[in-house]
Parts: structure tokens; C-alpha cells; sequence
């Protein structure tokens, strides 16, 4: 047995607990190494003089009364098995080791001090048992309850939708589906968020995920000049307040992009810094290194920015790093994140370049906004793994790039084998609670890649695909702007194109699909929430893929024969052919 490869945390997402009364155990091994793993646990304040009621031993005196469970296989990677018990804790305190046999019959004990040989006296004492002290609700990861349900729908307001041509900027462009220079204006606005909320309700999504919305000098708005200002190109705070009231008359919560890493270089900070210098009394709101520090003037070129004075998000010389560490820095981006969701009702946030911020600020935010509103959602941009955010007392999810790259690099690029990709998404699954994953934020596409269709090479099949995949998944979806009428876009800035809002434009087929596919997942949320992922096939020479959530089971043809499909069950979403079979690039989900 490869001990070295025996794995387990306490207070981690190898131990935590699932709900009220429920905790959820898993320990890592060699792939294919062990042939079972036996939990015992109990009370630690729980003995026995009487002989009686230990799980190895009825005869000794002085006993421990334990409980024993075998855990379960939950996941295999490349590299290890996973396994997990669920156990209930009426006491609301955990000791426990683990009864590890091999698959060479070899019998060990895992325990907090390391692995010992099995002997029934190490359980009967519980010598070196992993402890959960006491399981304080406080301290239990928790998303809001809506956020399972959620459809999202990401919006960049400069280019979904001009309802206002008397705020545009100037020079403003036509409204066409044409390739935009990264400088372009179409005079997007929340006027024409507002007359298309329709559109979305028709859809079906449930939630709105807003790029940045405040004042701003660029058309995406990531280089923020006042917080507590709704962009005048954008409309003001009354339309505003307007849209998300409309927004929650039909059921849709509203998230706002919040960009607190940096601030842009026409904000009044920064400005009184480039003419005060040493003098500005805000010298200290931001990481600078060395004074002088110049302006845009003296930056504009790749040599200079990166041999700036002062940090920067990546180099970029219009968004100074703000230094969250400072009292004054934290005192005003705490009120903005309350005063948006004291004043109008926002339901979540997302944060910017969120891995890029001191953990204390972000403990900070979150105590802020949990005191603003119950039930508040906050979601990372984070695009690694994400384990020191999502403990319970930062973010509720972040952008599960890592975890849809895995379903993209399979299906669309080709840059993983299947067995790759199935241990890839096992792998990300095991980082986290499993009240995380219900929340990971899945996205397919976004303003900062190529649209999912471009990816496919304009092959709708294929995109119909592999979004039905991705909605089968633990996490939440979202929608990119345009992707329902299947637009299509490279990197930034093509994949940010004007919404395609001319009908003879649309692909009308692609938003039915898209309309039955959001259906569908909100129909069964709950059960694709709680439910395991279980792979019953993986035929990597032939393609074709079986995967079960609960009572819900999908066949995906990624090979380039058609397969048959027997009925064995009711179909809830499918695209076969004519006779019945899966087609190449096909697929079948039933129950």
C-alpha cells in the first residue's frame, strides 16, 4: 500500500459540515491502490466501563463507543481515488480515524498523528483521532437557497442595447454585429437593459449578472472614476432603480460587477496623486513604490508599464492598484458595497480580479454585506483554485473557468482526452464542499474569452452539445449576451460585439434550444444540486459518454458514429435523429 498517498484535513473539504446535523468525511488515496476504507467515529466524550458498544471490541473495559461506516469511491483522477462517508453528529462533536485496507490486503490505521499498523487497542482508545471540536453554525459554508435555481445572464451594457440615443457618447457607432476596435462606442445603456427584460424573461433566466455599470471612461467600465455614480452614458440612479425593481417583479436577481483591486487613473484619488505627489493625501490609498510618479503621457507604451512606479492591475498604467490594507481605503469601499445594496436592492456581487485582494478586506466585505442583506451572494473572479476564499467567510462561489476550460478542452479543442477530462472535473469537484460546487458560477463564454460558438468553429450542433453537458454539471450556468441567437466573437474585443436584436439575424432555432435548456435546468435544480455525479460510461474509442445526477441520466455521442438509443426512460431534453439515434455531436438526457 502506498501510504505516502493517504490523505485527509480536518476543517477543510475533507471534513465539514453538509448541513445542521450532517458532516460529510472524505480521505484521499493512490488510484487503484486501496480495496476499502472503513470510518470510525464518535463522540469524543463518549466511553464505555461497561465492555459494551465499541465497534471492534465488545469485551474490553474503558471503551470508546464508536460507530463504524465504509466510505464510499466518490471521484477518481489521474493520480488518486476519493472517498467519503456522510454521517450524522446529533452531539455536534466528531473524533474519527480511518480503518484503510489495501488492495495488496496490507490493514492500516490513519490517523491525525499519521498512519499506524491496525490494532482493535488504537480504535478502543482512539489514539490519535482527527477531531471536529464542535460544529457551530456560524462557521457551516453557506450559499443563499435562491442561488441553486439561478439561470444567469451576463450582460455588458455597453453593447446590449441603446433604449437612449440622447446619452450616447460622441462619436458613437452604428449598431451593427461588425468586429469592434477595443475603443468603440454603440451606446449600450440601462434603458435598453430595461425595454429588453422581456426578452429575458421569455428566455427564462433568472438572474443578471452586470458588467460594471459605474462612471467610467472606457465602454467596459473596469477602470472605475466614482462608485456611487451610475455611468451618465448609462442612464442614472432612478432608471437604474427602475431596471432592478423591474428585474425582481418577474423573479430575476441582479448582481453588480464590483472592481476594487484597482480604480481608474481619472478617478480623484489618482488625479490628486499625479499633482500632489508626496503632499496628496492619498498617497497611501495606493501601492506606489517610488515618487515621482507620472501620468498617461509617460506610460503609454508596453516598456514604460512595466517599469512603472507604482503597481497596476497586470501592467496596465489607467488602473492603479488600491492598497485594501489601508484604513481609509477599506472605510470607503466597504460603504460603496453596503450603500448599492442598501439603496437598491442588489442581490450579489462579483468581484474583479478578486484573488489579487488581502484576504482580511474581503472577510471585511463580507461581514458588510451579510449585514446589508440576508441570503447575499458574493462571487469571486478567480480563475485557479480556490480553496482560501471559500472557506464561509468570503465568497459564496467564484467563476468556475477551471472547471467548464476541462469541458471545453474536450469537447471543442481537443486538447484533453475523455479519461482526461473526467478526472479533471473530478478533480475540481474534490476542492471544494459540496455546498460550494451546488454554486460554482459555470460559464462557457464571457466578456474576457471567445464566445462558445467561435470556440466550435460555427458548428451548432456541437455547441448544443456541449452546453447541454455543461448544464447537466454541479454549479449554476450563465448565459452570455447574444450567445441564445448563437453570435459569435474571438478574443476581446470581438467577443463583445452589439447584440444581434435584428430578427432576419437571429438564430431562432438556437434560442429555442436555449429557452428549453434553461427550462429544464430550472425544473430540475434541486435534484442536479444535491445529487452525486456518478460516470456509468466513458468509452474513450468509441466517444460515448453516460453520466447519472440523481434521477436525471445523459448520453452525449462525442465519437463520429451514430449510436442507438434504447428508451429507458422518459426523454427530458434530447437531440437525435430522425430515427432515434444519437448522431455524432448528439445527445439524450432522461429519466
Amino acid at each position: 500500500m502506498n501510504t505516502a498517498a493517504l490523505y485527509h484535513r480536518p476543517e477543510s473539504e475533507f471534513a465539514y459540515l453538509y448541513t445542521q446535523n450532517e458532516v460529510h468525511v472524505r480521505v484521499r488515496a493512490a488510484k487503484e491502490d486501496i480495496k476499502k476504507v472503513t470510518l470510525i467515529y464518535g463522540d469524543p466524550y463518549s466511553w464505555s466501563t461497561s465492555g459494551v458498544g465499541n465497534a471492534d471490541n465488545q469485551d474490553t473495559q474503558n471503551v470508546w463507543l464508536s460507530h463504524k461506516k465504509v466510505m464510499q469511491k466518490l471521484a477518481t483522477t489521474e493520480t488518486s481515488d476519493y472517498f467519503e462517508a456522510k454521517v450524522s453528529v446529533p452531539t455536534k462533536r466528531l473524533d474519527y480515524v480511518f480503518v484503510v485496507e489495501g488492495a495488496d490486503g496490507e490493514k492500516i490505521i490513519l490517523t491525525d498523528k499519521g498512519v499506524m499498523p491496525y490494532k482493535r487497542a488504537l480504535l478502543i482508545s482512539k489514539y490519535g483521532a482527527f477531531r471536529l471540536p464542535y460544529f457551530h453554525e456560524v462557521d457551516r459554508f453557506q450559499a443563499p437557497e435562491w442561488a441553486h435555481d439561478r439561470v444567469w445572464y451576463q450582460i455588458f451594457p455597453e453593447r446590449f442595447a441603446n433604449g437612449d440615443t440622447s446619452n450616447d457618447p460622441e462619436n458613437v457607432k452604428a449598431w451593427t454585429d461588425t468586429a469592434p476596435d477595443r475603443q468603440d462606442f454603440y451606446g449600450g445603456d440601462l434603458q435598453g437593459v430595461l425595454d429588453h427584460l422581456d426578452h429575458l424573461s421569455t428566455l427564462g433566466v433568472n438572474g443578471i449578472y452586470f458588467c460594471p455599470v459605474f462612471k467610467a471612461s472606457t465602454n467596459h467600465k473596469y477602470d472605475t472614476e466614482d462608485y456611487l455614480a451610475i455611468d451618465p452614458h448609462f442612464g442614472d440612479k432612478k432608471l437604474f432603480k427602475k431596471v432592478i425593481d423591474a428585474a425582481h417583479a418577474r423573479g430575476i436577481k441582479v448582481m453588480l460587477d464590483a472592481v476594487f483591486n484597482h480604480i481608474g487613473d481619472t478617478s480623484p484619488q489618482w488625479q490628486d496623486v499625479l499633482e500632489n505627489q508626496e503632499r496628496s493625501r492619498y498617497k497611501d490609498w495606493f501601492h506606489i513604490n517610488s515618487f515621482p510618479v507620472v501620468g498617461d503621457e509617460a506610460v503609454d507604451n508596453a516598456e514604460v508599464s512595466e517599469n512603472l512606479s507604482y503597481d497596476t492591475f497586470a501592467f496596465t498604467p489607467h488602473m492603479p492598484k488600491l492598497n485594501t490594507a489601508n484604513a481609509e481605503v477599506q472605510a470607503y469601499l466597504l460603504e460603496i458595497a453596503a450603500y448599492w445594496i442598501r439603496e437598491f436592492d442588489i442581490d450579489a456581487w462579483r468581484l474583479d480580479v478578486a484573488d489579487e485582494v488581502d484576504h482580511a478586506f474581503w472577510k471585511k466585505f463580507r461581514a458588510v454585506c451579510d449585514a446589508a442583506k440576508d441570503d447575499f451572494y458574493i462571487l469571486g473572479e478567480v480563475w485557479h483554485s480556490a480553496q482560501p476564499w471559500l472557506v464561509g467567510d468570503e465568497f459564496s462561489a467564484v467563476m468556475n473557468y477551471t472547471y467548464t476550460g476541462a469541458i471545453e478542452d474536450y469537447f471543442l479543442t481537443h486538447k484533453l482526452t475523455l479519461s482526461q477530462m473526467i478526472a479533471t472535473l473530478n478533480e475540481q469537484l474534490m476542492l471544494y464542499r459540496k455546498q460550494t460546487s451546488q454554486v460554482m458560477f459555470n460559464v462557457l463564454d464571457s466578456h474576457d474569452t471567445p464566445r462558445v460558438l467561435t470556440v466550435a468553429k460555427g458548428d451548432k450542433d456541437l455547441m448544443r452539445q456541449v452546453e447541454a453537458f455543461t448544464y447537466l454539471q454541479p454549479g449554476v450556468p450563465c448565459i452570455y449576451y447574444g450567445d441564445e441567437f448563437a453570435m459569435t466573437g474571438g478574443m476581446d474585443p470581438d467577443c463583445r460585439k452589439p447584440m444581434v436584436w435584428a430578427a432576419e439575424k437571429q438564430d431562432h432555432a438556437m434560442f429555442a434550444f436555449f429557452k428549453e435548456l434553461v427550462a429544464f435546468r430550472k425544473m430540475w435544480a434541486r435534484e442536479l444540486a444535491e445529487s452525486e455525479l456518478d460516470w456509468l460510461r466513458a468509452d474513450e474509442k468509441s466517444g460515448l459518454i453516460e453520466l447519472r445526477r440523481g434521477a436525471l441520466s445523459g448520453v452525449f455521442n462525442t465519437g463520429k458514429k451514430a449510436v442507438s438509443y434504447d428508451k429507458r426512460g422518459k426523454v427530458q431534453l434530447s437531440q437525435l435523429t430522425a430515427d432515434g439515434k444519437i448522431a455524432p455531436k448528439g445527445f439524450v438526457i432522461f429519466r
